[in-house]
């Protein structure tokens, strides 16, 4: 009995360390069971992912920047080869102790501006040839390298007398004046000055004719009796020697000079250093001259007499004309006469035989010739020999040596 109950004690005991064992070692291989069921599934999700996006790690050929959606291209820029050195410049040595030094060559080139002007009419000759023309500077006959007939608009300055010594002056300065303007052009650029004992500037250049009118319609009563031509030509020079191209004076005036700071030496050392400008004289005051002629005393006689002889010499330095008109009425033919020249001239250029720099006066000399070599002969309609006047100026100053 005892031994049945014994073995029956030992079953059960044995049943339950099987059932304790069981329940231990169960949940564990539930877990394994479970994890290697998952682990198949897992990869295989994976693995479509990574077919669908490969991983790219290298850098783009072209430089660009990197996306979701793969490498942005960017035009590759062309690389072009590079351009061959240019070939060194040989150095030359200099044997020992001599220095360095450059040769530079100025070879001067001198334009003359000619007008050819009948002497009755004052008409301008046309129709001349370069080999018409025979220059001298100095006296040598110079060649001649080019020549043009030219026709283009003036830059001139009216400069007027306005002083009160004479109405009768005054009133030839203001007929000359508006003849003058009433001739001028759309294109002419014009300033007007007028001086007594100052210089003042009426108006600066302009091509308004108005303004010129309007200019000239203020003189009215004179402000001093002197005349100071000398300082106001003087003045006018030195502004036209700041503007470009070829330029004029008009000069309205007696001629005397009372009171000037420059002596005639002065202003005529100024014309011949200042390259060109032409002047136009247009004597005023001669009709009463005339009418009182015998009147006036040997001194005043003589005053005016070298107040005429100021006015052509400074139109003749520059290649101009001087006119001292009688009459009003003759004030119109007599601006025609220098419009016609300005506006119609022969340029002629020439390389001068002297070439020294020494900043000398060289004098000039122009003349008309025919094939033959003779003067030229010019002629009417009816084979009338006509006397002609060939205009320029009679000199110009050389460039000075710089040191």
């Amino acid at each position: 009995m005892i031994s049945k109950v014994r073995s029956s004690f030992w079953r059960s005991r044995t049943v339950l360390l099987l059932a304790l064992f069981a329940m231990a070692v169960l949940p564990w291989a539930l877990v394994s069971a479970l994890s290697a069921q998952n682990a198949p599934s897992g990869q295989q999700q994976q693995k479509p992912e990574d077919q669908q996006k490969p991983e790219d790690q290298t850098v783009p050929e072209a430089g660009g920047p990197g996306g979701d959606s793969g490498p942005v291209a960017v035009p590759r820029k062309k690389t072009t080869p590079d351009e061959p050195a240019a070939p060194v410049e040989p150095k030359v040595k200099n044997p020992p102790g001599m220095g360095t030094y450059s040769l530079h060559v100025d070879v001067p080139v001198v334009t003359v501006d000619v007008g050819v002007i009948l002497q009755k009419t004052h008409q301008f000759v046309p129709g001349l040839q370069q080999q018409n023309f025979r220059i001298y500077e100095d006296g040598v006959v110079q060649p001649v390298i080019g020549f043009q007939r030219t026709q283009a608009p003036i830059t001139a300055v009216l400069l007027c007398e306005f002083a009160g010594n004479s109405y009768y002056f005054i009133y030839d300065m203001r007929t000359a004046a508006y003849a003058f303007a009433q001739q001028l052009k759309p294109d002419d650029y014009v300033a007007v000055m007028t001086y007594d004992m100052h210089t003042q500037i009426l108006t600066d250049f302009t091509q308004d004719k108005r303004v010129i009118y309007n200019a000239l319609n203020t003189l009215q009563i004179p402000g001093f009796n002197e005349t100071n031509l000398f300082d106001a030509l003087y003045e006018a020079l030195d502004r036209l020697s700041r503007v470009e191209g070829r330029k004029y004076i008009i000069l309205v005036a007696t001629g005397r000079d009372t009171f000037s700071k420059i002596n005639l030496d002065k202003i005529l050392q100024k014309i011949k250093a200042t390259p060109n400008v032409t002047i136009f004289s247009i004597g005023t005051g001669q009709n009463i001259r005339l009418r009182t002629e015998g009147h006036m005393g040997p001194i005043a006689e003589l005053d005016y007499l070298q107040a005429d002889n100021q006015m052509t010499t400074f139109a003749r330095m520059t290649g101009g004309m001087a006119f001292f008109p009688r009459f009003t009425g003759e004030m119109p033919e007599i601006f025609h006469a220098i419009n016609d020249t300005i506006r119609n001239q022969y340029q002629i250029t020439y390389r001068p035989t002297n070439a020294n720099q020494d900043g000398t006066y060289r004098k000039l000399r122009v003349e008309l010739i025919d094939a033959e070599g003779q003067p030229l002969r010019i002629q009417d309609e009816k084979h009338k020999p006509l006397k002609y006047d060939v205009i320029a100026r009679d000199g110009y100053r050389a460039k000075p040596k710089v040191e």
